[in-house]
């Protein structure tokens, strides 16, 4: 078995796979409405959602919590006052009703790549209000008491702030933006984010001041909201595009286990979450980033997903956690906290901010490759200053390390090669016995000293680092707009195509030096000889990241295997004379 036979092989269950997920998501059936809480639309606009009767966290009293309403998602739910903030890393719009982060740039992260017609592009927009994009960050205070006011402090309140605009100025190390709501019963509630120069957390405080004559008591709570992404014009669009390949959904963090759950998986009742549980966080997640709320990590929080309005449309999928009971007497003050991240997905530094937050780079089965893999890349991209030369440097490297497995490979190709002419002849002597072709052939195997299976051993185990590679290319925000010669973005397509065709001419070198199997079938053979044409228009989609990988890999790959042929022919040929 040759390489690339066996690559092959690997390379078209992908694409099959791909073809499978791109055609399930255009043409099958919508599935079933899910068995909601959420309910529907009320007049004023708002879409409540039900918190579970068991939804009481540790610390809280018995009882159980009221509706806390999912969302503002329709025209007529229009912003109080919209508050502009501004650091040197984001770019945040707050609706005052509920003091909602509505809207976040992403300052240092453009949407496209620089080039000559769009030098400056415009940044990374991570929430947005509109519908087609709606992602939205939500927060409040949700009384437990059976005879609650209607007017309650959550995130369909309207808070009052001291101005429409805040902006950090050049040396302030933090910014702070409070926000504040008023019962006429004398309750008051303060909303606090805290800003701090370079960083994509922002800290959040809710503080209630109880300035009435009856105890007030209630839970806290967080949560996201958003739509699905809009579908691709065609499985083409899919199969080109790697942000609509990517998983796109909820995720949460258990303080042991990592899961996450899709937009389709939000329809399954049976798969949505409800949890009490300790040192988590929730987020949702795209491609390269994502949104989090951290609860304090000895906090015990209840955990919901939901899926609100879901007979409409455009459901909106939610995911919140709920704090425990604040109990708060008259004349007190009492104040819960949290912790918001909005920004990217950068492998190495997340943890650092909440244990398990590196795990939203999800890699899959081959995590255990794609993170020491991704590792030594960034440490050969900080010897080379350009990512395409790291992927270069990764492809001698991994070469190197897989050098003798790949000569093992390359050995028993070559030796298969020169027993082309003997096989043939077997196959004239025994035409159709195919019984007796096959003892012939396994003596001769015998007779020389050629182990038929000795090129397939290497392959299928470096196969595991090529997944692994492909997870680490794909999924990496450092190859983002990364710029390599004639390539402006290592993370999108060769925008020439001359990857591709080298990867096709690779492939042509390999067949010559393995050329077709005597008694092959002709349809086989056939499909030997477009191979480089059909992985040329494949790869013309891939990342050029991933393609200059394979394109590399290829040419030292050909010119081992051609120094070992030859090599072997060179010995040989004094012993046949």
């Amino acid at each position: 078995m040759n390489q690339t036979r066996t690559f092959l092989m690997f390379a078209l269950l992908a694409v099959a796979y791909l073809l499978f997920v791109a055609w399930q998501k255009d043409y099958a059936p919508p599935p079933p409405a899910a068995t909601s809480a959420a309910g529907t639309a009320s007049a004023d606009g708002s879409v409540p959602g039900a918190v579970p009767a068991a939804a009481t966290a540790t610390g809280a009293t018995s009882g159980t919590l009221p509706t806390i309403s999912g969302g503002t998602a329709t025209a007529s739910q229009t912003p109080a006052q919209l508050i502009t903030i501004r650091t040197d890393v984001l770019k945040l719009i707050v609706d005052t009703r509920g003091g909602s982060l509505v809207h976040a740039e992403l300052l240092a992260y453009p949407a496209a790549a620089s080039t000559h017609k769009q030098p400056n592009p415009p940044p990374t927009v991570l929430l947005d209000s509109e519908a087609t994009h709606y992602f939205v960050v939500q927060s409040g205070l949700v009384s437990s008491s059976d005879n609650a006011p209607a007017d309650q402090p959550n995130h369909l309140a309207i808070f009052q702030s001291a101005k429409t605009s805040y902006a950090m100025a050049r040396g302030q190390n933090e910014l702070k933006v409070d926000l504040t709501w008023q019962d006429a019963a004398g309750l008051k509630v303060i909303k606090t984010y805290r800003f701090k120069r370079g960083s994509y957390v922002i800290g959040l405080t809710q503080r209630v001041d109880n300035g009435g004559s009856t105890p007030w008591q209630g839970n806290p709570y967080e949560q996201l909201l958003r739509v699905a992404p809009p579908k691709p014009a065609s499985w083409f669009s899919h199969f080109t595009d790697p942000e609509s390949r990517s998983f796109q959904g909820a995720a949460w963090y258990t303080g042991e286990k990592f899961e996450k759950m899709s937009f389709e998986d939000f329809s399954k009742p049976k798969d949505h979450l409800d949890s009490q549980i300790k040192g988590g966080w929730v987020a949702m997640l795209r491609l390269y980033f994502f949104a989090a709320w951290i609860p304090p990590a000895g906090q015990t929080d209840h955990y919901v997903t939901e899926t609100i309005n879901p007979d409409s449309a455009q459901p909106h999928y939610l995911i919140r956690t709920i704090g425990p009971t604040l109990s708060v007497a008259p004349g007190q003050t009492v104040t819960s906290q949290a912790r918001l991240y909005l920004g990217p997905n950068v492998q190495g530094t997340l943890d650092a901010i909440a244990p398990g937050l590196d795990l939203t780079i999800d890699y899959g089965m081959f995590k255990a490759i794609a993170v020491p893999m991704h590792a030594v890349l960034s440490f050969l991209h900080g010897i080379a200053r350009n990512w395409g030369v790291a992927i270069i440097l990764l492809v001698l490297l991994i070469k190197g390390a897989t050098w003798k497995l790949t000569a093992v490979q390359y050995r028993s190709s070559a030796k298969m090669r020169k027993l082309q002419p003997r096989i043939a002849q077997l196959k004239e002597r025994y035409g159709d016995d195919k019984v007796k072709m096959q003892q012939a052939t396994m003596e001769l195997y015998k007779k020389e000293k050629v182990n038929p299976m000795g090129g397939c051993l290497p392959v299928l185990i470096t196969m595991p680092v090529f997944y692994g590679l492909y997870f680490v290319l794909t999924s990496s925000l450092e190859l983002r707009h990364a710029p390599f010669l004639w390539i402006p973005d290592l993370s999108a397509a060769d925008p020439y195509f001359i990857l591709p065709v080298v990867y096709a001419l690779v492939m042509l070198g390999t067949q010559w030096l393995n050329p077709v199997a005597a008694g092959m079938d002709p349809a086989q053979a056939r499909m030997m000889k477009v191979m480089p044409l059909l992985f040329t228009v494949m790869f013309a989609f891939f990342p050029a990241g991933l393609c200059l990988y394979y394109a590399v890999n290829g040419l030292v790959g050909l010119g081992q295997q051609w120094w070992i042929t030859h090599h072997l022919e060179r010995n040989e040929a004094p012993a046949a004379s």
